[in-house]
């Protein structure tokens, strides 16, 4: 018998250790399950690879494409944050936007830094305390930039001054489904 618990109690153990996040990352559990996976892609750059300088702060620090399908029922908006789990000082975030309509399929190259986005959604600010996107600028080695897409069951009541960590307490209990790109 008390081998018997010894062995559930490691084997949890072993569970909850490979399912952890990666150092700085972010898990949001989601609160419904689709029908079929979310997914999130980019012709800027393919997932696993390379962010082009283009996206860069050393380049023109445009905000790459991103396009996403397979949108479970019920949605009513999105969220998206990059973030780079590799920061010397803990995560650091380069972009945030949310309330993104519904109906929005497509983030354009080159959103720019206006808080309001053009097809609906606001930006928010980032880890360099700007609104919109910054792009990579690691200060040595190479780095993850993990583009977190969420889908809600809400429009959260967040304003343009919303961080990271005000924009994920407002999702909290509303992710449908999170699908997420990693570029280096």
């Amino acid at each position: 018998m008390k081998s018997s618990v010894l062995f559930a109690c490691a084997t949890v153990a072993l569970i909850l250790t490979c399912a952890a996040p990666p150092k700085g990352g972010t898990v949001v559990i989601p609160d419904k399950t689709a029908s079929s996976a979310m997914v999130l892609v980019s012709a800027s750059f393919a997932a696993g690879e390379t962010i082009p300088t283009r996206y860069s702060l050393y380049g023109e620090n445009l905000t790459p494409d991103l396009t996403w399908d397979k949108v479970p029922e019920g949605t009513r908006s999105f969220a998206l944050i990059c973030r780079d789990p590799d920061a010397p000082g803990g995560t650091f975030v380069h972009w945030i936007l949310f309330n993104i309509p519904e109906n929005v399929r497509v983030l354009p190259e080159g959103l720019g830094r206006e808080s309001a986005l053009p097809f609906g959604g606001t930006q928010g600010m980032n880890s360099f305390q700007r609104v919109g996107y910054d792009g990579p600028k690691p200060p040595s080695g190479t780095h993850r930039y993990y583009f977190d897409l969420y889908a809600l069951d809400v429009k959260p009541a967040l304003d343009r001054a919303a961080t990271a960590d005000r924009v994920l307490e407002a999702l909290k209990g509303h992710v449908l489904y999170q699908a997420s790109l990693m570029g280096k």
